[in-house]
């Protein structure tokens, strides 16, 4: 398990080449001209991660398998999207089910490559997006309260404090505020909110797309966009789409090492927005080690024990006993299991133990 994002923004604000890159395909056409893709793309990529390497060394691994990050790319939404203005609102279904938002800013001037609105304004451009999305979840939102509506006659208490949130959500979005700015108060509410599938609902993570010349310190358009995004709580990122179709093009990591430095780059962007990602979601990663394999394995932060078993399967879950459980550093220092077990920093934690980043972890269960 990874985590999943809808990529966003206006048309030739260098969505398609970001895809193209964080994916390393050519599956999404990258064209320079308004709603060149037009059907969504979805692409699936390893996560980085520098421990696994060291992890299945000393295991002795086959075997490396990280966790995934998914990507859907839709086409380009423009002004008047949800009255049917150009064609990204026929491929908004399709990022409903992500786990979070990525919104593509242009915050690059370039007069070969044009813009729908005629210039650079990353907060109007950002606000244009956004407003599209919340008519979106308008209509989407009617439609529900009204089924819902019909189901309250009954007089059934739950439905009537269902109708009750959605009516809440409604009216939030009628004031032109996106629907996660309505905090569910309990767990039925945070069910709820998930049945809507609201795009406005998901966590955002702003990527401004820049000139090589700003890749490593940004410019005037991406400070903007920072101090939006810190009002908002959201995260952002700063990469230059086409430096990532570069790195993605190279086939060893000592010429992507070589070209990030002359760019005074130390990494790729994509490291940059899963770690961004993680933090917007609240995710961290165990891992499972031996001879077969390493794997990784995403989890929000706080599961316990048997919650993180279930990520590997749901018999581990239901018939959970036990997690033998190694800290990433304990299990290097100690050079691997049996190592860390004869220095005591093997541990046996039971169904209340919360897992932390980096645990090396062996489930024992009996179903």
């Amino acid at each position: 398990m990874g985590f999943n994002c809808g990529i966003v923004g206006l048309p030739n604000v260098g969505k398609s080449t970001l895809f193209n890159a964080l994916t390393a395909t050519a599956a999404a056409q990258a064209a320079n001209f308004p709603f060149c893709t037009i059907e969504p793309n979805v692409g699936r990529v390893a996560v980085p991660d520098d421990r696994m390497a060291k992890i299945a060394e000393i295991a002795g691994s086959i075997d490396i398998l990280p966790s995934q990050l998914e990507f859907v790319d839709i086409a380009g939404l423009v002004k008047g999207a949800s009255e049917g203005e150009g064609l990204g609102n026929q491929f908004l279904s399709n990022i409903r089910e992500t786990d979070a938002i990525i919104h593509v800013i242009r915050c690059f001037e370039d007069d070969d490559v044009i813009h729908v609105e005629g210039n650079i304004d990353p907060i109007r451009d950002a606000e244009t997006i956004e407003t599209e999305l919340m008519l979106s979840d308008l209509e989407t939102m009617g439609n529900q309260i009204t089924n819902m509506n019909k189901k309250a006659r009954s007089g059934d208490k739950e439905v009537l404090a269902q109708v009750d949130f959605l009516t809440r959500i409604k009216d939030a979005l009628d004031a032109g505020e996106p629907a996660r700015t309505v905090a569910p108060s309990d767990e039925d509410e945070m069910r709820w909110m998930k049945m809507t599938q609201l795009i406005t609902s998901k966590p955002v993570l702003y990527v401004c797309n820049v000139s090589e010349d700003d890749a490593a310190q940004g410019n005037d358009y991406t400070a903007q966009v920072a101090e939006m995004a810190k009002e908002q709580g959201a995260e952002v990122v700063i990469i230059c789409a086409s430096i990532e179709s570069e790195i993605a093009q190279l086939d060893s990591d000592e010429e992507k090492e070589e070209f990030l430095s002359s760019m005074d780059l130390t990494e790729p962007g994509l490291n940059r927005i899963i770690r961004a990602g993680n933090k917007l979601l609240k995710l961290q990663t165990y891992f499972t080690a031996g001879p077969k394999e390493t794997r990784a394995w995403t989890i929000p932060i706080g599961a316990k024990a048997p919650q993180a078993a279930g990520v590997i399967h749901t018999d581990f879950e239901k018939g959970f006993i036990k997690a033998e459980t190694i800290a990433y550093e304990d299990y290097i220092a100690c050079n691997g299991d049996i190592g860390a077990k004869d220095a005591g920093k093997m541990r046996q934690e039971g169904k209340e133990y919360v897992v932390q980043d980096g645990d090396v972890i062996l489930f024992r269960f009996n179903v």
